[in-house]
């Protein structure tokens, strides 16, 4: 069967291996069994995206929960983080959720979290591959629970989702007199982003917010901010905020048409929880990605800092081990821990514009406090992914860079846990010189491997 989960779930084309109907029957009751066994009644949360896959995939998980007496709560089309906070809101066994959150509408994927609206562990994850794969002696998967669970389609989960995301603020916030733009990535967060937004008082401007089934991340949203910078500055908004498809993940755009960065938008985030006393431990996770400006910035401040491996779940890990309570990637994954079990873009969008108001700054002044070191990073389509070390011309070309660079940079390869890339990320001292060294090492890798 091969390695099902990547570094964000089980995730492929819609209707290939293994994101197929009867896989879903089988990834549906293998959760289930995971977290629920046979007796009693219990129940587990599903959402999805707004991909064209979704409901097929949706019946499926159904059909499989079902088969092991699980009862299944329908959400509907929601963000990830959604399901995350309802699974232990509700007192769930666990959430699925039916995304493939930045990737093209053709791709789908399942996104699992526990009971208490963690992601997975490597363990569990490994105990429902080995489910997942089992079958009796006759070659058939196992036979059905003792009864059939039932499907009940909950239009209040979504609107718990959004009572929880007011919650979030300061009970005198408002957003009155500012202009936003939303660019929901005609995803998932097309249905409460704006409400939401416009609720609080902005006057809000969207784009993104008409999905089709194929138009999901398509020239829209956190991966192509073209749009949304040229809407910001068209109607001289204050700031334009940007979801992928699955809403776990925001890039900012300022008044000026400038974008920032995950890390931008940790380091502004830092700070201000730091000045109000809610930092604790005076500490911050990110990954192993995050730019080089990132440490320099919260070592200015007096702030920590811990790296975990890519992923938000490790990120998590990360941050229930060292006691922080803010972390995140570059990518736009944020994650405030005293406030929610997962990355949050619509959440995230939140405490940015909570900090923009506290520090009573436009937002390209405020993303001044962190300074980008030039980086590049360039994607390479690969049809195996051997370990880089076994490579001899890729692990001499990465180590002659490194050497090249010195103090002044660094170098990270890595496969993809979710596509068939291989990623090349350089920072250095000049964005020439970073950029040379980046294609350098891509157009090794596209020989080699």
């Amino acid at each position: 069967m091969g390695k099902l989960f990547g570094t964000d779930g089980i995730r492929g084309k819609a209707g290939e291996y293994p994101m197929t109907v009867e896989m879903a029957v089988r990834i549906g009751r293998a959760v289930a069994l995971t977290f629920t066994g046979t007796g009693g009644r219990s129940k587990i949360v599903v959402g999805r995206d707004t991909r064209q896959s979704g409901p097929m995939l949706e019946s499926a998980l159904v059909e499989g929960i079902g088969s092991a007496g699980t009862d299944t709560w329908l959400a509907g089309v929601i963000p990830t983080p959604g399901v995350a906070f309802l699974t232990p809101a509700v007192e769930a066994n666990a959430g699925i959720v039916i995304s493939a959150s930045h990737n093209p509408y053709y791709d789908n994927g399942i996104k699992i979290f526990n009971g208490k609206g963690y992601k997975l562990s490597d363990e569990i994850e490994a105990e429902i591959e080995a489910l997942i794969g089992r079958r009796g002696a006759d070659g058939r998967s196992p036979s059905p629970g003792p009864r059939a669970g039932r499907a009940t389609t909950n239009s209040k989960l979504i609107e718990s989702y959004i009572t929880f995301l007011n919650s979030c603020l300061p009970s005198d916030l408002s957003l009155k007199g500012l202009k936003v733009i939303l660019d929901c990535a005609n995803g998932a967060t097309s249905r409460v982003a704006p409400g939401l937004f416009s609720n609080l008082g902005a006057r809000v401007e969207t784009l993104g917010t008409r999905p089709n089934g194929h138009n999901i991340n398509d020239a829209c949203g956190s991966e192509h901010p073209e749009g949304l910078i040229a809407k910001v500055l068209n109607t001289r908004a204050h700031l334009g905020l940007a979801f992928d498809g699955d809403g776990d993940r925001l890039i900012a755009v300022d008044e000026n048409g400038g974008i920032l960065t995950g890390d931008q938008i940790l380091a502004i985030c830092a700070r201000d929880l730091k000045q109000k006393g809610r930092l604790r431990n005076d500490l911050v996770v990110s990954t192993v990605m995050s730019n080089m400006g990132l440490g320099v910035a919260l070592q200015d401040m007096g702030i920590r800092h811990e790296t975990a491996g890519v992923g938000d779940r490790y990120v998590m890990e990360k941050m229930i081990a060292t006691g922080a309570v803010l972390g995140g990637e570059d990518s736009g994954h944020m994650i405030f821990a005293d406030r929610h079990t997962s990355g949050d873009g619509i959440l995230t969008a939140l405490k940015l514009i909570e900090a923009l108001q506290a520090a009573d700054q436009p937002l390209s002044e405020l993303k001044q406090v962190m300074t980008v070191y030039p980086q590049v990073l360039i994607n390479v389509d690969v049809q195996s992914k051997p370990d880089l070390a076994t490579v001899p011309a890729v692990a001499e070309a990465i180590k002659a860079v490194e050497t090249k660079l010195g103090s002044q940079g660094r170098v990270l390869v890595r496969y993809s846990g979710t596509q068939p890339l291989c990623r090349v990320m350089v920072e250095g001292p000049s964005e020439t010189e970073t950029r040379e060294y980046c294609i350098q090492l891509a157009d090794i890798i596209k020989k080699k491997i």
